[in-house]
């Protein structure tokens, strides 16, 4: 009895493993734009000094667009393979919804500092820190599920996706930076 817990237990686990890696690209190529365009709105717009509204409305017009935006091109991209005779029908849907939701919940914790902050003013001072604190986890946390799915180093996956993340950030910042006083 035991032995057949055991390999119902393994069989169980190997199944959800094969789903992960099966939606693992829609999940970091989602969740990692979501958060690398999100947050690049917030840096450049904190760099080129713009109000919190301002933020918000860029943040989530982002969040919704783009992410749709992700969606179709990955529904169009998995269409074409299926057009060529190399994929499957029923995958298409499954695969854009799975970019679509990892871009938009993922995508929303650069800006969570920013919807919270006119309920609870002690954050207000510090809602870009703590934006940046919640970006930096979130890419740790993506990497990390990369690296652990793939069966690489999660820590060495956590910190290359961590990395990237900064690297778009740093520009973001920058460009809003020098731009600031346009218009």
């Amino acid at each position: 009895m035991e032995e057949q817990k055991t390999s119902y237990s393994l069989k169980e686990k190997e199944t959800k493993k094969s789903t992960a890696r099966k939606y693992l690209a829609e999940f970091v190529y989602g969740a990692t734009d979501g958060t690398v365009t999100t947050f690049a709105i917030i840096a450049g717009s904190m760099g080129a000094l713009l109000s919190a509204k301002i933020i918000l409305i860029l943040g989530f017009a982002n969040l919704l667009a783009d992410g749709f935006s992700m969606a179709t091109s990955n529904f169009l991209s998995s269409k074409s393979k299926i057009e060529l005779g190399d994929g499957d029908g029923k995958r298409p849907i499954k695969t854009a919804t799975a970019t679509f939701l990892s871009f938009v919940i993922v995508g929303f914790i650069p800006l969570l500092s920013f919807v919270i902050a006119p309920l609870h003013s002690s954050i207000n001072d510090s809602k870009f820190l703590i934006s940046i604190i919640l970006t930096s986890l979130a890419f740790l946390v993506i990497g990390g599920i990369k690296g652990m799915i793939t069966g690489k180093k999660i820590v060495l996956s956590a910190i290359e996706s961590f990395l990237i993340g900064s690297l778009a950030a740093l520009i973001a910042f920058i460009v809003g930076y020098l731009l600031r006083n346009l218009g």
